[in-house]
């Protein structure tokens, strides 16, 4: 990024507005595409509690705690600068959870269950769409509430989910 930036300057120093405007867009193209990474690796990490929860029919504090902060950390990732619009729109997560599930599994299964399911059988156990369902849900709270009022909201989501008798 900072060759692009010094490219840039050149562009505009050199009265090279064409150049310098697709110069622009490719680092418009590279920030989004690291905001949509940072997105995936707290996707990522609330697909790994949300599998571990039900599997294991339980919510610890901890796993409630990470899924907070996911969630959290995504609405601010994911509000744009101009605070009206979004990098990832409402009806947009379907594929993206899609992708992040089969890594989540991986993961999970070192976690699970203190590991005694492999990949394969976690992928057999796990009720793939009640956890994209409950997810989905989660992410929804992001175009509803702000960051501030984020945390109280997902603990009343959590405790609506069967397993909540283990959490507090």
């Amino acid at each position: 990024m900072t060759q692009e930036l010094i490219d840039l300057r050149n562009c505009i120093l050199e009265e090279r507005y064409a150049d310098a405007l697709v110069l622009v867009d490719e680092l418009e193209g590279m920030s989004r595409q690291a905001i949509l990474r940072n997105i995936q690796s707290f996707l990522l990490r609330m697909l790994i509690h949300l599998i571990k929860k039900q599997i294991e029919q339980r919510l610890t504090k901890s796993w409630a705690a990470s899924i907070r902060d996911s969630i959290r950390q995504i609405k601010k990732l994911n509000l744009q600068d101009n605070k009206t619009s979004y990098y990832v729109k409402q009806d947009e997560w379907e594929s993206m959870l899609e992708d992040e599930f089969e890594a989540g599994i991986r993961d999970a299964s070192v976690e699970a269950m203190n590991g005694v399911y492999s990949e394969e059988e976690l992928l057999e156990i796990v009720d793939r769409e009640q956890i994209i369902i409950t997810a989905k849900g989660l992410l929804d709270l992001t175009y509803k509430y702000s960051v501030r009022e984020l945390p109280g909201i997902i603990n009343e989501y959590l405790t609506q989910l069967p397993g909540k008798e283990n959490f507090q």
